[in-house]
């Protein structure tokens, strides 16, 4: 791991530190090092950043700044809510608080690189200085010159100083229309099975051996990895299920080694546990005290195998099931089935020559990405936020092969998508949801 982080401008001993800290990230840290150069010599003015949430850009972007010692200033762009906090920071975290307070009131950018370049003929920079800003995708909301300034920094304030920006979308998102400086790219892929494997193994319990918490993580993933590969979210599901999983073995029932009847054991609460992906509504101790609860009442619960169609997490089964009444009705009925004055529609007076015939006999029809959600948002029984989980969701029924995308990926259009299961599995999922979705299909008026 270290002969990959190898650099002429850095100490072999703080490379040590960084490789020693840094898991499953070693190609992208390596490149990153190529990019910065020497700390003594300017580097390239601005390198863009991208990848999914939890893919190691923020964390490695820290452990460089902090063991290399690199004179450094990160801005969360969620806590600057507006271009004054954000000049404050950036001049704060490099400069100290004299600099930060030289800004008037509410600045512009003319005043921010006035006040930069005073304080850099004051303090020249003896080495590279780095401005990281997580959460990038917001500077699109704030002012239309921002951005742009950004990227070219280190001419304008004419300063060795290089801005660097972590996003969870592609670049193509935020070029402007007038144009702009171009920043290098460099994505961050998801961690693999294996990369999580190893990742998770490390939080290992001190009560317990390497080798025994390994197993229960590949148990873990080999369950939640098809629906759930966000490290925060699998991190917390293994902290959430891990007790469980030791009770056998706390009872003096089984052994480390007898791996099959800990999985047996937490086979049921890991299948309750997948309705909770993505979901903070109760805390760990709760959800605890709520799964004994349920325990005393109703008895051993069915496992894993018991069940004839693949278990979900909570939203995602309200995406399948808007998903299947956006295939098997109109797009004209949205109106009817989801909108609350939408007046009195007959059947007989709707129905045109070749929508006689079922629906349901005909097949499933493409339907937009929109249209999927309008009616997710309308059958969902809370007011959902429209985040990363809920498109990334999307993209796992896609990959079980419960939706199928229809068109090209490169399509200038939104994508298209068309439902792959049949009635019986979408009546399934709506019963333990508590959905009727007879009432919400128009061949059954």
């Amino acid at each position: 791991m270290a002969t990959l982080l190898q650099h002429p401008g850095y100490e072999e001993e703080k490379l040590q530190k960084v490789a020693e800290k840094l898991l499953c990230r070693e190609i992208q840290a390596g490149m990153l090092l190529l990019l910065m150069g020497n700390p003594q010599q300017y580097s390239y003015p601005s390198v863009f950043i991208y990848g999914h949430r939890s893919s190691g850009k923020s964390h490695l972007m820290h452990i460089l700044l902090q063991e290399l010692e690199l004179p450094h200033a990160t801005i969360s762009c969620v806590e600057c809510v507006s271009v004054a906090l954000l000049f404050e920071q950036v001049l704060l975290s490099l400069f100290g608080c004299d600099a930060a307070s030289l800004l008037p009131r509410s600045p512009s950018l003319s005043d921010f690189v006035r006040i930069y370049r005073q304080q850099c003929a004051q303090s020249p920079a003896k080495q590279t200085r780095y401005i990281v800003m997580e959460k990038a995708e917001l500077l699109r909301d704030m002012d239309a010159n921002l951005l742009p300034v950004f990227l070219r920094l280190q001419e304008l304030v004419e300063d060795n100083v290089t801005v660097i920006l972590l996003s969870e979308i592609v670049w193509d998102k935020f070029r402007p229309n007038t144009g702009c400086f171009e920043p290098l790219l460099l994505h961050f892929p998801d961690y693999s099975k294996g990369e999580l494997q190893q990742i998770l193994s490390k939080d290992c319990h001190p009560s317990y051996s390497a080798e025994f918490y390994s197993s229960y993580i590949k148990i873990l993933l080999g369950v939640f990895y098809s629906v759930c590969r966000d490290l925060r979210e699998l991190r917390h599901l293994a902290a959430l299920n891990f007790s469980k999983f030791c009770e056998p073995l706390e009872e003096g029932k089984v052994k480390e080694s007898d791996t099959h009847k800990l999985w047996r054991n937490i086979e049921p609460h890991l299948k309750k546990a997948m309705q909770t992906v993505y979901l903070r509504e109760v805390s760990s101790i709760q959800w605890e005290e709520m799964q004994q609860m349920e325990e005393k009442e109703t008895g051993a619960v069915r496992g894993l195998s018991a069940h004839t169609h693949v278990e979900l997490p909570y939203y995602s089964k309200f995406l399948l099931i808007a998903a299947y009444l956006a295939s098997y009705n109109p797009a004209r009925t949205d109106k009817r089935f989801f909108l609350k004055h939408h007046g009195k529609i007959r059947k007989t007076n709707f129905l045109k020559k070749h929508e006689k015939t079922s629906n349901h006999l005909l097949g499933p029809k493409p339907f937009p990405l929109d249209r999927l959600l309008a009616i997710f948002y309308s059958v969902v029984d809370s007011r959902v936020a429209p985040t990363a989980s809920i498109f990334s969701q999307i993209s796992s029924l896609v990959t079980l092969h419960l939706l199928t995308q229809v068109g090209h990926d490169d399509q200038l259009d939104v994508p298209k998508f068309k439902c792959a299961i049949s009635m019986d599995f979408i009546c399934a999922i709506s019963r333990t949801v508590n959905f009727d979705i007879v009432r919400y299909l128009y061949d059954f008026l």
